[in-house]
């Protein structure tokens, strides 16, 4: 008798785990969709319009130093809409990031013959196709992004269906309506914080409380990587096709000793020398370099710097030259604690030797909390769509793709 009611019960083992499974995904949403996008830090700011705007005929010199000028890592695309059907085409029409503008202008330097200005913005403006590249060409080189905004109204789990969906968006401006100027940003960043305040709820520690081995994520292929002794120009051509994180390894160990990230390319901006000397400087050298900025960055900054969700320069840790990281034995949560504390995009998995094993990033962790009922059918706008059509591309199932 007792071993038949233990065969029942192992038999019910699988669709109860279902069940609870689906138990608990249906509360999560439940929750998501009931937190308002105007309760995610940074959503809503002071000034009318915190956005940094740029008009397709801009040029990418003149933006990139106004982001640079305005410490904004990133900026909305505006069309200028002067015809009597203004009110139904879309005014936002894309999203640039300074990181991405950087990188492209530094490959294209990098084509041509060295140049003799000391200074990475007169370099810009005195190379003839960079100087005379429009933002809208841009778009071809998917170099900036359809601009998919969230309404004051609209839920957390709308903004996170977005971050999950679309895996080049970095950002979701927050609009109060359709065609409206931007007054806010969610980032991924702030994301995770506004999850990790619901710590001790029962659906969120379910998941959260699980070690990052359990995860498909923690045991992909190795994050990109080169040597401590390799140049910077060699981490900046990686980041140029990556755009999440170079690990820096030291040659004799293998152990992770830094990262070259997204954002730290300001510094080289910053730094004349740092931009001219990109080809022989070791990476290891620039990590020492990168630490040292971090540490008067922090001591310079007040709490009103952190009025920009958006800023260029954080001054978010006072060791920049440690990588963030975590073990496969440490739960998603102290992964979250860990890049929302850093205000990093990515977290190195290593070792007890400090070997690298894997990466996990922002956009991982908001996969995780998304339940798999997500809506992708969104495009990135009539006047987008049109746009790129004329550059031969065009958006599918909200992805940008190539015409062949």
């Amino acid at each position: 008798m007792e071993t038949g009611s233990a065969g029942k019960a192992g038999g019910g083992t699988a669709p109860a785990s279902a069940a609870a499974g689906e138990y608990w995904s249906e509360a999560l949403k439940s929750f998501l969709d009931h937190i308002p996008v105007s309760s995610v830090s940074g959503a809503l700011q002071p000034s009318p319009s915190p956005a940094l705007e740029f008009r397709l005929d801009g040029s990418v010199p003149d933006a990139i130093e106004s982001m640079y000028r305005g410490n904004v890592a990133g900026a909305v695309i505006v069309d200028d809409v002067r015809t009597s059907f203004g009110k139904f085409v879309d005014r936002d029409i894309g999203f640039v990031e300074f990181p991405s503008l950087v990188l492209w202008a530094i490959e294209e330097l990098d084509k041509g013959p060295g140049n003799r200005s000391s200074d990475f913005l007169s370099s810009l403006k005195q190379h003839p196709q960079i100087a005379e590249t429009k933002i809208a060409w841009l778009a071809k080189s998917f170099l900036w992004e359809p601009f998919f905004p969230v309404r004051t109204h609209d839920t957390l789990f709308h903004a996170m269906l977005l971050f999950s969906k679309h895996r080049r968006i970095n950002v979701v401006p927050v609009v109060e309506l359709m065609n409206s100027s931007v007054i806010g940003f969610v980032t991924q960043n702030a994301v995770m914080e506004l999850l990790l305040s619901s710590s001790g709820l029962e659906w969120l520690d379910k998941i959260a409380d699980k070690i990052l081995s359990e995860f498909r994520f923690a045991n992909a292929s190795k994050p990109v990587s080169i040597y401590s002794d390799q140049v910077v120009a060699d981490a900046l051509h990686i980041l140029s096709k990556e755009k999440i994180g170079v690990a820096v390894i030291d040659r004799k160990t293998r152990c992770l000793i830094g990262s070259i990230l997204c954002s730290d390319l300001y510094l080289l901006v910053d730094d004349n020398s740092l931009f001219q000397n990109r080809k022989t400087l070791s990476a290891e050298e620039f990590i020492k370099l990168k630490s040292k900025d971090e540490d008067i960055s922090t001591e310079n900054s007040s709490a009103s710097d952190g009025q920009s969700v958006l800023g260029l320069r954080t001054g978010q840790r006072k060791r920049a030259d440690l990588p963030v990281t975590n073990r496969k034995s440490d739960t998603l949560k102290q992964a979250m604690e860990n890049l929302t504390a850093s205000r990093s995009s990515c977290s190195f998995i290593v070792d007890e030797d400090g070997l690298v094993e894997g990466i996990v990033t922002a956009r991982d962790i908001i996969s995780v909390f998304s339940p798999p009922c997500m809506d992708s059918r969104i495009d990135g706008g009539t006047f987008f769509s049109a746009a790129l059509e004329q550059t031969g591309c065009r958006v599918e199932h909200g992805q940008m793709i190539q015409s062949s």
